[in-house]
């Protein structure tokens, strides 16, 4: 066996059905609703004390989703599936 070749182990990512994915992608939708409250509609700066929290919150929410989509398209989940293969011998 060369040293450049892996052992014969079985893992599967996680993928799709990563949590971190999920919440990346509801972050991302509540971001994007909340940038465009804050752009289009009326801010109404006499309530939060003079800032646009719509949009200030929005920007925070976007930046928030992409740090959580890109973990997990960096850091994926491996899921070792050879230790509960059938006859694994434990």
């Amino acid at each position: 066996m060369s040293p450049n070749t892996a052992p014969n182990t079985t893992s599967k990512g996680a993928g799709l059905y990563d949590i971190r994915n999920f919440i990346g992608l509801l972050l991302l939708i509540y971001g994007v609703v909340l940038t465009a409250m804050g752009l289009f509609a009326d801010p109404e700066l006499d309530k939060t004390g003079g800032i646009n929290a719509n949009l200030i919150t929005g920007l925070c929410l976007l930046v928030a989703g992409g740090v959580f989509m890109a973990w997990a398209r960096l850091k994926p989940v491996v899921v070792d599936t050879s230790a509960s293969a059938p006859g694994a011998g434990h």
